[in-house]
């Protein structure tokens, strides 16, 4: 991959484990591809996806099937995702995000208004990889370090050069 500075950036690859039913999920597919360690278990929620290494985890769900499946029976099945996961997506599929699905993303967030689950709608199958791959990549172990660490210093560094702070240093400097 490149960047768009021209610089080579080194390749992330990740171990993913998915529920079984998702094995011959397009998804799948796209993650083997890109050369992820995917691994199916039986014991994770039916069409979720949890990137150890990020700990967080995916929940897909297409609009469609929910509207037909019945709420109550799906709030169920969120409920209990999150209740095992700390940081826990809900993946929101639609090819086409109009009334009915903002309406049922509406119900969602109003359910679970106050818990630990983040709804991300999106569009297609290569959309839903990119951006869980995305957050997986910015909030597995070396990434996050890597990340508070430039913010701290970039917070140090506007700090040191702010000019309210060197009118505070100045004043502090006459007082004594």
């Amino acid at each position: 991959m490149m960047e768009s500075g021209g610089q080579e950036q080194a390749r992330w690859i990740t171990t993913v484990i998915m529920s079984t039913a998702l094995q011959d999920h397009e998804i799948s597919t796209i993650l083997q591809r890109q050369q992820h360690r995917v691994r199916y278990s039986e014991s994770v929620e039916i069409g979720s996806m949890i990137f150890s290494l990020s700990g967080i985890a995916f929940l897909l769900a297409d609009t469609q099937d929910l509207l037909v499946t019945g709420e109550e029976e799906f709030f169920r099945r969120i409920q209990k995702f999150i209740n095992i996961h700390r940081n826990s997506f809900l993946v929101l599929s639609a090819p086409l995000h109009g009334p009915e699905e903002w309406n049922v993303m509406f119900r969602i967030q109003k359910r679970f208004l106050g818990s630990n689950l983040h709804i991300i709608p999106v569009h297609n199958t290569a959309e839903t990889v990119k951006l869980m791959l995305t957050i997986a990549k910015i909030t597995s172990k070396p990434q996050a370090d890597e990340a508070r660490y430039k913010m701290a210093v970039t917070k140090a560094q506007i700090i040191e050069n702010s000019p309210a702070w060197k009118m505070l240093q100045e004043y502090q400097w006459h007082r004594n």
